[in-house]
């Protein structure tokens, strides 16, 4: 893929599997709704007590791996280092649950789900691995 075509594809909607480091044990693989836009970060939203913030807060650092599971195959996946981890805004989280659920669904899932402990997680690509299997 050129570099425009698997940025596309990871803004476009997927589940996207990250993968973080966990000491002692093989990495952390997690499915996790994730929003991008090409030549920007991705975002995740989770809990700060959630496993996986610990790890990537500790790691400093994370991959996600995005794919198309119907012929002709295609993957992307990014890693990069954190570029910030701070607290969910309403608008941020709002539009990533939209994003997955569509609107009625996303909004009720943003009103039940967002809380004083929801957090978002930025990370800037800057390696990356893609495969399109239509070339």
């Amino acid at each position: 893929m050129t570099n425009d075509e698997r940025e596309q594809f990871l803004a476009d909607v997927h589940v996207g599997v990250i993968a973080v480091e966990r000491p002692g044990r093989a990495p952390l693989a997690v499915p996790i709704w994730y929003g991008y836009q090409p030549g920007g970060e991705v975002l995740l939203w989770t809990e700060s007590n959630s496993l996986k913030h610990k790890l990537i807060r500790d790691a400093g650092r994370f991959a996600i791996t995005v794919q198309d599971e119907n012929p002709p195959y295609r993957y992307v996946t990014a890693e990069g280092d954190v570029t910030a981890i701070e607290a969910a805004e309403d608008a941020q989280v709002r539009a990533l649950a939209v994003r997955y659920l569509g609107a009625d669904a996303g909004e009720s899932f943003t009103d039940e789900n967002l809380g004083p402990d929801s957090i978002v997680i930025r990370m800037r690509p800057q390696r990356w691995l893609s495969m399109s299997y239509a070339e």
